[in-house]
């Protein structure tokens, strides 16, 4: 499992690790049933605090990413496609904002906006 931990940019790190693992698990690349690293092996690998390691793996529990097999380890939950999507929504509407932000810097026009997701659109489209 890859994660990259930056110590700039103010985000902690318990929150790196869970928004990375979520990341795989909603990309596929960690499969439904796969188990992670124990969070003491994990702790070790990325050289952080088991604490740090059990906070990441507790908030994905929480949030239905991940659920915990006593005496077994923690493994990857089943895909809830609802909160997939949901994922992505509020991502699309972060984006949206920056988009909203940029634009108003640079006079945009909300038509000049929509103009140019169709001009995308169909660059994209085969």
């Amino acid at each position: 499992m890859d994660i990259l931990l930056h110590n700039t940019g103010g985000q902690p790190i318990y929150e790196q690790v869970a928004s990375q693992i979520k990341n795989q698990i909603i990309s596929g690349t960690l499969q439904p049933g796969e188990m992670l690293p124990s969070i003491r092996s994990l702790a070790k690998d990325l050289k952080i605090s088991v604490i740090t390691t059990k906070r990441a793996y507790d908030e994905l529990e929480s949030a239905g990413f991940l659920y915990t097999v006593a005496g077994k380890g923690c493994f990857v939950a089943q895909k809830n496609t609802e909160l997939i999507r949901e994922e992505h929504l509020k991502e699309i509407e972060d984006h949206m904002r920056r988009i909203r932000t940029l634009s108003a810097a640079c006079h945009i026009t909300e038509e000049e906006l929509r103009e140019l997701y169709r001009v995308i659109s169909q660059e994209e489209t085969p």
